[in-house]
């Protein structure tokens, strides 16, 4: 599986790409919302460890690929502060098949949020 991850301070943009065999592409776009732990917020602050950040990112693909084998998997993610309504990570998931590229999707974007050095936090 190909894997590019992207930590930027700049606005997020995923140029589209197709993958000769693959008939799907399953795409998450995250979207900073106007309440964060039920408080009114302007938008959020990421940080990261980016080396780390990587490293646990590529791990945790190579992991998930074994049950839900994709051709390719971008994970593009901000650091720094985000606006509320700008986008703070996009990923997408090229597959032969769908099945495989939305359960790859949805089980990395839960480890994500728990096991990779991102923290964020909100700004009134």
């Amino acid at each position: 599986m190909n894997v590019e991850v992207v930590f930027s301070e700049q606005p997020l943009h995923l140029q589209q790409l197709t993958i000769s065999g693959c008939g799907a592409i399953a795409r998450f776009d995250g979207i900073v919302r106007g309440l964060e732990d039920g408080k009114e917020i302007t938008g959020l602050c990421y940080e990261a460890y980016a080396p780390m950040a990587e490293k646990v990112i590529r791990d945790i693909l190579a992991e998930l690929s074994v049950e839900h084998p994709c051709e390719r998997v971008r994970v593009f993610h901000r650091i720094g502060f985000v606006s509320v309504g700008e986008t703070a990570i996009i990923m997408d998931v090229h597959s032969s098949h769908r099945g495989e590229a939305f359960a790859l999707l949805q089980k990395f974007m839960d480890r994500l949020k728990r096991d990779v050095p991102i923290w964020k936090r909100g700004s009134r």
